[in-house]
């Protein structure tokens, strides 16, 4: 069922650590097909793309739904569904309007200005994923700290089929998204980083994706921007004695129902533990409805690490650098100090892993197959860009001018110089 490992030595990790590789050739190759065409042809190839990978024909004049059907959608709710959107929406941006950062600006004594401006970008291009299943969760994720960081234009593109579902529209509708088109795959990718006569071009493009998705924004990246290349996702569960096995078999389930890729690991210092939890994760696929889907994750992914102590398991965390960390200890605070790498840290008995998927308020947009080493949760700042502003007083250029000229003769740049030189004598 789950594989187990008693480290140290942290080396016995390496060969289970996720690697950074490239799409396979085939993908790639269709996916540059597809930008390719999309580029050249617009909609036509859009449209035909849709019929040929989705089986459905929809001409470029059904491609967008009309705000009218996503307030019939919001109308349509069960009641607690649509409080708990509310909700999510409401913690989610409060959360990220902390994000906001004003610039600043230095102005010296002798008249110099020195600045960094922050602005929005125009429009952002937001990928909703269908798949096995419709994410509204996704939506209010990616477009609440677009809206908070000031984008003017945020347009979604979902496949087309069962995945719109009014769940689906209802948060495009509370969550700020401007426009919402019936296209999917490296298609729409394809649509929202070039532009076509229907789908406006975006500065960005954010979202998961299946990986045509995820190797169509790799392919365009340097014509938009894009928030990340997303891997399956990821849970590590640091546990101690205290902890229940049962407990520790439901959260690596529930993550491991979202996809046969998806990985989850058990750090724990105990060997009851350790021992119980093959048991403890059988009882509870009986009971889980995606159980084939979270069987087959736990089989291709699944790991128990017995370590001797809790710092062995923080080594571990560190080196994994999950997408989620949950810890589950006696001081779970005291372990989330030695936390360096990873994408959300989850804290203690009452904080599992889902309470972060919809509701507490940070995005659940995160870092990858290790990258939370470098990369950080989508935030406000992947909404905004920043522009030095430089002014310059002629007491400042005339006491800087000698060392701007050496500088710039050293490199042989001699127009740089005499630039400077003319400057001085405005």
């Amino acid at each position: 069922m789950i594989r187990r490992l008693v480290v140290p030595p942290l080396e016995a990790l390496r060969p289970f650590l996720p690697q950074q590789s490239p799409a396979d050739a085939a993908t790639r190759q269709s996916v540059a097909r597809i930008l390719e065409r999309v580029a050249a042809e617009g909609d036509r190839a859009v449209q035909a793309f849709t019929l040929e990978l989705d089986g459905v024909d929809l001409s470029p004049a059904a491609w967008e739904v009309p705000r009218a059907e996503w307030v019939a959608a919001l109308g349509r709710l069960p009641l607690p569904l649509r409080e708990a959107l509310e909700l999510a929406v409401r913690r989610v941006r409060s959360y990220h309007e902390r994000q906001c950062d004003p610039g600043f600006t230095l102005a010296e004594p002798d008249g110099t200005i020195l600045g960094m401006r922050v602005t929005p970008l125009d429009r952002a291009g937001l990928y909703v994923p269908g798949g096995k299943a419709s994410y509204p969760s996704s939506v209010i994720m990616n477009a609440v700290p677009a809206v908070v960081a000031g984008v003017r234009d945020i347009v979604a593109v979902t496949p087309p089929g069962g995945f719109l579902t009014d769940a689906v529209l209802a948060a495009c509708l509370l969550a700020g998204v401007t426009q919402l088109f019936r296209i999917g795959g490296a298609q729409a990718v394809a649509a929202l980083a070039f532009g076509t006569e229907t789908v406006p071009r975006v500065d960005k493009i954010v979202g998961p994706g299946s990986r045509w998705v995820a190797e169509a924004k790799r392919q365009v990246v340097g014509m938009v921007g894009i928030d990340s290349i997303a891997g399956p996702t990821e849970l590590l569960v640091i546990a101690d004695d205290s902890t229940d096995a049962a407990r520790v078999a439901t959260d690596l389930i529930a993550q491991a129902e979202h996809d046969e890729d998806a990985s989850a690991w058990c750090v724990t210092t105990s060997a009851v533990l350790a021992d119980a939890l093959p048991a403890a994760l059988e009882a509870t696929l009986r009971r889980a409805p995606r159980a084939a889907i979270a069987r087959a994750s736990l089989l291709r992914n699944g790991m128990v690490i017995l370590v001797p102590t809790l710092d062995d398991a923080i080594a571990v965390a560190n080196l994994r650098a999950p997408e989620h960390l949950e810890i589950l200890a006696r001081d779970p605070a005291a372990v989330a100090e030695g936390i360096r790498h990873a994408g959300a840290i989850f804290i203690g008995p009452h904080t599992p892993e889902p309470v972060g998927d919809y509701i507490a308020g940070p995005s659940h947009v995160l870092p990858t197959s290790g990258t939370a080493r470098y990369a950080s949760p989508l935030g406000v700042y992947d909404f905004i860009k920043r522009t030095s502003i430089i002014q310059y007083s002629a007491a400042r250029l005339a006491a800087d001018a000698p060392h701007i000229i050496a500088l710039a003769e050293a490199e042989q740049l001699h127009g740089h110089a005499e630039s400077v030189r003319l400057a001085t004598h405005d």
